[in-house]
């Protein structure tokens, strides 16, 4: 049978308390296979992780702002004044776990250093008394998707954090793949049912539960970035998509691009504005006629540079630079089509009219290239293709209407692109 058991009678917790002494006096019942879940407040409160700020006014608010940039390892969504972040352990919280309840008002309370190193030391403390049990520490957090806030394992000793499933089978004969439960979480929110912050009693034990010996919760709850779906909040992952937009000039060739997510590009970049409520663009992704597209190209280059005096050591390297339209995954040419544009009698409104359409044409490149990094995917556009404009329609056979403007070379990269120096806005922003 399952029990969950309250401990009374701590009291309040100062720097340098004796955890395992005041659990252990509170508790004497405390017996061998227990589970001791904890609540983070006492042991940040023991380990002196106490700031003081003052009590009012703006200079409360910067100093708590100073605070929390300290403890943040990465901002995750920001509304108003709602900042979720992910701290310097790898948890995702509202304001990095920075707690302002049941202390004075001139104190804030921050998460332990090391939450699994925090209940090692308490595990160690009990069985000094003679006490062989788990120690699970818990903190408040939201969630996702649902309402209400539930306890969280942040730290372990003792006990496995995880139950991992893979493999067995089910009632029906299948075999379980991803199962893995999180236990230490579950502990954590069964636990909340006979603490809390109102009643004021900060442990809670679980008794009758069978576990095994493991590794802390940071090393294997905190899910990494690689497989983390949702890294970011929606506004954040939207101008994320726009700023993490890189030139990638080599990719993972064993690793094959879906066409659906070029599909699903090519109709995000649909969305951009154009003149005249028209859809200026066309985007040919290249598949059979690619190696005549690129030997055609190349040999049009050479014969460019060769026409402008460059000698053929000059030549090579620099069609090098085209190489990786060899080497990407895919390729997609963006065509400018302007049977929307409109006639006019003078030289002035026609220059303006096709400024109009190539602007448009840019903006329905850089929204293709944005999609394709928000799916994952590198590119790189490659604009001398327009050099050879000719080449390419009578290799691809397009209509004589469609302009080509560049080519677009898509691939999973194979590594980080180098981040564009920062530059400050106001340099290129002026007002008038």
């Amino acid at each position: 049978m399952l029990e969950i058991l309250p401990v009374t009678g701590i009291g309040d917790v100062t720097p340098d308390a004796d955890l395992a002494a005041l659990i252990g006096d509170a508790a004497p019942w405390l017996a061998d296979g227990d589970i001791l879940v904890v609540t983070s407040k006492i042991v940040s409160k023991a380990e002196g992780r106490l700031v003081q700020v003052p009590l009012d006014g703006p200079e409360r608010e910067a100093i708590k702002a100073e605070i929390l940039a300290a403890e943040t390892a990465r901002m995750v969504a920001r509304r108003a004044k709602i900042k979720i972040v992910q701290t310097h352990h790898g948890f995702v919280m509202n304001n990095a776990g920075i707690d302002e309840s049941n202390v004075d008002r001139s104190t804030m309370v921050l998460l332990p250093q090391d939450p699994d190193a925090s209940a090692r030391a308490l595990r160690a403390g009990l069985a000094k008394r003679g006490l062989d049990v788990a120690v699970v520490v818990t903190d408040t957090m939201g969630r996702p998707w649902r309402n209400g806030l539930a306890d969280f394992a942040i730290g372990s000793a003792g006990i496995h954090p995880l139950r991992d499933h893979r493999g067995e089978t089910d009632a029906y004969g299948n075999e379980l793949h991803v199962t893995q439960m999180a236990v230490a979480d579950e502990l954590a929110a069964a636990a909340e049912l006979v603490k809390g912050k109102v009643d004021q009693v900060p442990v809670a034990v679980v008794r009758g539960l069978s576990y095994t010996d493991g590794p802390g919760v940071t090393e294997v709850l905190v899910r990494d970035a690689e497989h983390d779906l949702f890294r970011l909040g929606t506004g954040e992952a939207q101008r994320s998509a726009v700023t993490a937009r890189r030139s990638h000039r080599t990719f993972r060739k064993e690793e094959p691009v879906p066409h659906d997510l070029i599909r699903q590009a090519v109709s995000d970049a649909l969305t951009a504005p154009a003149p005249h409520h028209s859809t200026p663009w066309r985007y040919v992704l290249v598949s059979e006629r690619r190696q005549a597209l690129l030997t055609a190209m190349r040999e049009a280059w050479a014969a460019d540079l060769a026409g402008d005096g460059f000698t053929p050591e000059q030549i090579e390297r620099r069609l090098r630079r085209g190489d990786l339209l060899w080497e990407a995954p895919e390729l997609v040419v963006p065509c400018l089509v302007m049977d929307a544009a409109h006639t006019y009698p003078d030289a002035r409104r026609s220059d303006a009219e096709r400024t109009m359409f190539h602007v448009a044409m840019g903006a329905g490149v850089q929204s293709l290239l944005i999609s394709l990094a928000a799916q994952g995917l590198g590119s790189c556009w490659v604009s001398s293709t327009m050099f050879c404009a000719d080449v390419v329609r009578t290799v691809l056979d397009l209509p004589a209407d469609w302009h080509p403007m560049g080519s677009v070379a898509i691939g999973y990269p194979a590594e980080a692109a180098s981040p564009r120096p920062a530059r400050d806005p106001e340099e290129y922003l002026v007002t008038r």
